[in-house]
C-alpha cells in the first residue's frame, strides 16, 4: 500500500509537460513590449515550478501534512492551467480574462480555505463546520466580486458583497472555531503555519480590493494595472501560502523523527 502516497504526486507531474507544451503553443505571438502579457507568463511558469516543488517535497513529509501540501499543488497547478489560458485570451483579443480569473479564484479559493481545516485536522480534533463556513465565506467573496465587475450589479454593491465574504473569513480565522483551535493545539508547527497563512488572508488578499477599488470605483487604474495588480497578488498568495505550509510540514516532520 505504500505506493499509494506517491500516485497522486506522480500522475500530477506525468501531466505538466503537456501543460507546458501547451502553454508555450498558445495561438498568439508574445509582444516582448506587452507588460502585462510578459506577466501571465511569468507567473504561468513560475507556478509550475512552484506546483513540481510541492509535489516533490509531498513525498519527504509524514502523515495527513502530506495531504496538506498535495493541495497546495493542485492550488498552484489549477493557477497554471488559468494563467497560461488568460495570457492567451490577452495576447488574442487585448481583453481583461475576467471570467477565467474568477474561475481560476473560485476554484483556488475553497482549496486554500481546505488547506486551514488539513493543517488543523492534522494536529487537531476540528469539526467538519468550520471548513464549510470558510467555505461559504469564499462563495460570498467571490460571486459579490464578479457580479460587480462584470456588470450584473452596481460595483459598490459587489464590493460591499465581497468585503462582508473577506471579513466573514478573518473573524473565522482570527476569533471563530478556526482560530480556537489554533491557538488550543499545542503544536507549534501547526501555530506558526496558521498565524502565517492567517497574515496572507489578511494582508496579502487586501491586494485584490484595493485594485477593485482603484479600478472600479475611483478610476484610478486602466485595465492594464489592474490586472498587473491581480496576477501579483496571485504569485505571492498562492505561491507564499504553499511554502508556509511546506516549511511548517517540514518543521513538524523533522520534529516527529526525534
Amino acid at each position: 500500500m505504500s505506493f499509494l502516497k506517491y500516485l497522486i504526486p506522480a500522475t500530477l507531474l506525468a501531466g505538466l509537460p503537456a501543460l507546458a507544451y501547451a502553454g508555450s503553443h498558445a495561438s498568439g505571438n508574445l509582444d516582448p513590449s506587452d507588460g502585462v502579457g510578459i506577466s501571465f507568463w511569468i507567473i504561468s511558469i513560475a507556478m509550475v515550478a512552484a506546483t513540481v516543488f510541492f509535489l516533490m517535497e509531498s513525498l519527504r513529509v509524514k502523515g495527513k501534512w502530506r495531504t496538506s501540501l498535495v493541495v497546495g499543488s493542485l492550488v498552484t497547478l489549477v493557477a497554471a492551467v488559468h494563467y497560461f489560458y488568460m495570457r492567451d485570451v490577452w495576447v488574442s483579443t487585448g481583453a481583461s480574462p475576467t471570467v477565467f480569473r474568477y474561475v481560476d479564484w473560485i476554484i483556488t479559493v475553497p482549496l486554500q480555505m481546505i488547506e486551514f481545516y488539513l493543517i488543523l485536522a492534522a494536529c487537531t480534533a476540528i469539526a467538519g463546520g468550520v471548513f464549510w463556513r470558510l467555505f461559504v465565506g469564499s462563495l460570498v467573496m467571490l460571486i459579490g466580486g464578479y457580479m460587480g465587475e462584470a456588470g450584473y450589479i452596481q460595483p459598490f454593491v459587489g464590493f460591499i458583497i465581497g468585503m462582508a465574504g473577506w471579513i466573514y473569513i478573518l473573524f473565522g480565522l482570527f476569533s471563530g472555531d478556526a482560530g480556537q483551535a489554533a491557538a488550543k493545539s499545542g503544536n507549534r508547527s501547526l501555530k506558526t503555519a496558521f498565524s502565517a497563512m492567517r497574515i496572507i488572508v489578511t494582508i496579502g488578499w487586501a491586494i485584490y480590493p484595493l485594485g477593485y477599488v482603484f479600478g472600479y470605483l475611483t478610476g484610478g487604474v486602466d485595465a492594464n494595472a489592474l490586472n498587473i495588480i491581480y496576477n501579483l497578488a496571485d504569485f505571492v498568495n498562492k505561491i507564499a501560502f504553499g511554502l508556509v505550509i511546506w516549511a511548517a510540514a517540514m518543521q513538524n516532520t523533522r520534529l516527529s523523527s526525534r
